[in-house]
């Protein structure tokens, strides 16, 4: 059985909610997003202390058990859904799934950054090094070149193992932790200008150490 549930008063300076019809009984979750629609903030609360866990372990799963990742895309998730309570109406599903849409949404924004910025980085080193350029590239949608990516990652992993320690922490926390010239030196307690010159000199040193052959692997 389901119950008419008026919609709330609407807050002065707020919108109202979407009109809703058939909610759930009251003892659901429903009446929780009724109230953050109307402005209420610990409402909202409740919804993040039932879901979260919820939403953690679908993220975590998907982002390969890193869990500082599934932290951060797990407490964004709820960042964006408050901005957008007021777009979700009723449709007969838990209001869980709509947290674990917006989850999936931002896990195919992560990976997607993830990707520009391992391109970025082989592209200049292609660029300076081997005449490719390999930042032109578009992959979007096709299975056989997400495969290529994924062989170039592993291609330039392989070669960063090979350099310093110092020169692969610059690398890595520039590239793959996209972190700026200033943030990298104050985690790596150097000033930014040590930061570009080892930089400069991490991205050579990868450049020959990639294998032969490497620019036709981005070709294909």
């Amino acid at each position: 059985m389901t119950a008419q549930v008026a919609a709330p008063t609407r807050v002065p300076g707020q919108p109202g909610p979407p009109a809703v019809e058939q909610l759930p009984e009251q003892g659901g979750t429903w009446h929780l997003v009724v109230s953050a629609q109307a402005g209420d903030r610990d409402a909202f609360g409740q919804l993040y202390l039932r879901y979260y866990d919820v939403v953690y372990r679908f993220v975590l799963f998907r982002v390969g058990q890193h869990r500082q990742t599934a932290e951060d895309l797990a407490g964004e998730t709820f960042v964006r859904a408050l901005r957008r309570i007021n777009t979700v109406q009723w449709q007969g599903r838990d209001i869980g799934a709509w947290f674990v849409t917006i989850a999936r949404n931002l896990i195919a924004d992560h990976f997607k950054s993830s990707r520009s910025r391992l391109e970025c980085m082989v592209g200049d080193v292609l660029d300076a090094n081997l005449g490719v350029d390999f930042t032109d590239r578009t992959r979007e949608g096709n299975p056989a070149d997400t495969a290529v990516d994924r062989q170039i990652a592993e291609i330039v992993r392989e070669a960063m193992g090979k350099l310093t320690a110092e020169q692969q922490e610059c690398l890595d926390l520039r590239f793959f932790q996209g972190l700026s010239v200033l943030e990298v030196a104050a985690a790596m307690g150097k000033q930014e200008g040590a930061v570009k010159a080892l930089q400069y000199r991490a991205v050579r040193a990868l450049a020959q150490r990639l294998p032969a052959g490497f620019e036709q692997v981005i070709r294909c």
